[in-house]
């Protein structure tokens, strides 16, 4: 992995294929539909920025992160930006690849005007949690709410 040069990209539609199997071995499921509506949904929001990536090595794609720019919702006055997926290829874990690909959002993220960037962790996610608190996040001053339907 040292020496395999690593690519930054916007993600593309045809990426979901290497997406749903990195994702599927994550979480031991098949969601390939819920990407088909995610990939979707980013690549066919022509007003805003796509601010989806993937990671390739040797053209192979390695690891992805989705989110979205949010101008004004919520009440925000300022841009923001989410982080609802993120993933990386069980091979290429510990070489800093979701690191990498989260610079590379940041850095997109405030060429683009974002001034804060919100994703969700799971209560006792402590692996997910402690990577994002690697990654300077920090708990957030908006309570997520929740309401279970009957």
């Amino acid at each position: 992995m040292a020496n395999q040069e690593r690519i930054m990209r916007v993600l593309r539609q045809d990426d979901l294929d290497d997406i749903v199997s990195i994702d599927e071995a994550a979480s031991k499921q098949p969601r390939r539909e819920y990407y088909e509506r995610k990939i979707a949904s980013i690549l066919n929001k022509k007003t805003e920025v796509n601010c989806s990536l993937v990671c390739e090595v040797d053209g192979k794609v390695v690891g992805f992160v989705m989110g979205y720019v949010f101008f004004g919702e919520f009440g925000i006055a300022d841009g923001t930006a989410t982080i609802d997926a993120l993933g990386v290829h069980p091979d290429f874990r510990k070489f800093g690849v979701a690191s990498e690909m989260l610079d590379q959002f940041m850095m997109n993220m405030k060429a683009a005007g974002v001034k804060k960037i919100y994703t969700l962790v799971n209560w006792d996610d402590f692996a997910l949690e402690k990577f994002f608190s690697r990654q300077k996040f920090v708990p957030s001053r908006r309570i997520n709410l929740e309401r279970e339907l009957p």
